[in-house]
């Protein structure tokens, strides 16, 4: 009976934390409001936004007050933290659906899955930006601003106690860039807002107009790749508008920690930083062999070659999703390249998706030193360690062995939702492209994604987009524990 009071008192606290963020998501369906003044032929939008922000404060509120007691200070272990991040998120994605829904614009799948698109920072897209009005545009962006920095961490940073770093830990923040974990949430936002302002300056001044700039910055920085344009950065065809582009993604994809240590002038720190090596290591790597076996056919001039080489290379790397032309007149190699750098993805802890660059440079390293061992005498005590952050990580063999597990479960899951596309008739080209950017959380496409497609399609997108983003083991513990807790107390 002690330990049901004991679990009992825990879903308090669990549930105390979902109605604030319940009460945030609220806040954030307001934001979009803000675009009103300058475009007033969206006013009739007004109600889609507020009832449901209404809706949600209220929601939020009683779940807050009736779960409010004195445990409020107490410390969340990484499994309850699972279990805000999951609801959290779907009531997120549910609450940002709605507008959609309310405009007439989109069906309940189609609006699902484009929330789903935006908090995970995919960018793969069911609406047509050419026919949408400012007031949706900006909320895409919206979402994909909240969804790169991380639900939990804006919270964090703004209202919520700094007693959960397991609250902290379940949304892929790992590294505590102060020892303070509000405080680290705290700078996390103030580095995602300066780069983003920074970013709407740079665009501004190449040519992009201000409203496009805000939407482009924060897409782009967010590794999201929501445009205002069908035709996304390919639309300006402007090389200074493309080299801002290249910046913002690359910051997008790297570790908060690593910028951190940037930011203090510890140079030597960030090169030597494992996730940053290998990121340069891939993008010189692919950025000649893509040019030379793949766009040489479709491109006569070196500087266009190059150009359209490095951006599609960027934009698959740090799983951004904005594109300069269709994929549709590549080869086989140029795909099947994009396809393994969408599946590595990102750093670890930054906006990015993917398997995560720290895991293939881990696992690079285990291998290295694998090697290594057998040249070494019998007795000799190896400390093997990579640098991550501003710090050296000393590599413990469970840390190899989790690794390996979450890898190889991203690849099971990205094999299954391969085969759910062949069985739907698409060739398998296609179907490998599509789903490592939805698992991925990129969102470039090949043409499958689009309001037409299968709704069984959009729903395996959704489900990969959540996966990838939330990343496996947080949510299966989270589910597996909730299952667990509820099976005992329903017991005698």
């Amino acid at each position: 009976m002690r330990y049901k009071k004991i679990i009992r008192g825990r879903y308090k606290l669990v549930f105390n934390y979902i109605g604030v963020l319940t009460m945030g998501i609220a806040v954030f369906l307001l934001l979009p409001l803000l675009v009103l003044p300058f475009y007033p032929q969206d006013i009739s939008y007004l109600n889609v936004f507020l009832l449901p922000s209404l809706v949600f404060l209220v929601l939020g509120f009683l779940l807050w007050k009736v779960t409010n007691t004195a445990q409020e200070q107490v410390s969340l272990s990484l499994k309850e933290g699972g279990i805000i991040v999951l609801i959290s998120w779907l009531v997120a994605i549910i609450a940002s659906a709605i507008p959609f829904m309310l405009a007439g614009k989109l069906n309940f799948t189609q609006a699902v899955f484009e929330a789903t698109s935006g908090w995970t920072t995919t960018g793969l897209s069911v609406v047509d930006e050419a026919q949408t009005s400012h007031i949706f545009l900006m909320w895409r962006s919206i979402m994909q601003f909240f969804g790169g920095a991380g639900l939990i961490v804006v919270m964090l940073s703004s209202i919520i106690h700094p007693y959960g770093f397991g609250l902290y830990n379940a949304e892929g923040r790992s590294d505590q860039l102060l020892p303070h974990v509000k405080r680290s949430a705290k700078l996390i936002m103030l580095i995602y807002s300066g780069y983003t302002i920074a970013g709407v300056i740079l665009y501004y001044i190449v040519g992009m107009g201000l409203f496009d700039a805000v939407n482009h910055s924060i897409a782009a920085l967010s590794t999201g790749g929501f445009s205002t344009r069908p035709a996304s950065i390919g639309h300006w065809d402007n090389l200074g508008i493309e080299m801002v582009t290249w910046i913002l993604m690359l910051l997008g994809t790297t570790n908060f920690a690593t910028h951190f240590a940037l930011l203090k002038g510890k140079f030597k720190t960030f090169i030597k930083n494992g996730e940053v090596r290998l990121l340069t290591f891939l993008v010189a790597v692919f950025v000649p062999i893509v040019s030379y076996f793949s766009l040489t056919e479709l491109y006569s001039s070196l500087p266009d070659l190059m150009r359209r080489s490095i951006f599609e290379v960027i934009t698959a790397i740090s799983t951004t999703g904005f594109s300069l032309d269709t994929f549709t007149n590549w080869n086989a190699f140029g795909v099947l390249s994009i396809v393994i750098l969408m599946l590595i993805g990102g750093g670890t802890g930054s906006t990015a998706g993917g398997i995560k660059l720290y895991r293939i440079y881990l696992m690079y390293k285990s291998l290295v030193w694998e090697f290594k061992s057998y040249f070494l005498p019998q007795n000799a005590v190896q400390k093997n360690y990579i640098w991550r952050g501003e710090n050296k990580l000393y590599i413990k063999p469970e840390y190899i062995r989790e690794t390996a597990n979450y890898i190889y479960l991203y690849l099971i899951t990205y094999a299954v939702g391969v085969l759910i596309y062949l069985a739907h008739g698409y060739d398998l080209m296609e179907s490998m492209f599509e789903f490592a950017s939805s698992l991925g959380t990129v969102g470039l496409s090949v043409g499958i994604t689009a309001a037409d497609a299968p709704a069984s399609i959009l729903w395996l997108e959704t489900v990969g987009m959540l996966l990838g983003r939330l990343e496996f083991l947080v949510i299966f513990f989270a589910v597996a524990k909730m299952v667990k807790d509820v099976k005992y107390l329903a017991t005698e």
